[in-house]
């Protein structure tokens, strides 16, 4: 190995939010974590203080169940779909040839 181009590889202490704390080897002298495999439901089986879900709940709470839209909103243009815009188009260079035709007899 080359000397002087890698990190120092230190004793580490990894400490938990719940209080367990274990030695390992790191390029960080001190690394805390919020969840650990002694607390964390998969491994204990129970639920503790993991609350990642009740997104829906909290916009409720916050929101009401219905979210009302303002009287100042301007109205949404109707986009019609590309096919329509090409039909309506084509037909119209079609009468118009057509009528060229019989201008032209």
């Amino acid at each position: 190995m080359k000397e002087n181009i890698h990190p120092k590889y230190v004793e580490c202490t990894v400490s938990c939010a719940c209080g367990y704390a274990f030695k390992t080897r790191s390029t960080r002298p001190e690394i805390k974590l919020d969840i650990c495999g002694n607390c964390h439901p998969f491994f204990t089986g129970k639920q503790k203080l993991v609350d990642t879900a009740g997104r829906v709940e909290k916009f409720k709470k916050k929101f009401g169940e219905s979210v009302h839209v303002s009287a100042k909103a301007k109205p949404v243009k109707k986009v019609k779909p590309r096919a329509e815009k090409l039909r309506k188009a084509t037909a119209k260079i079609l009468t118009s040839a057509a009528k060229k035709r019989k201008i032209a007899k």
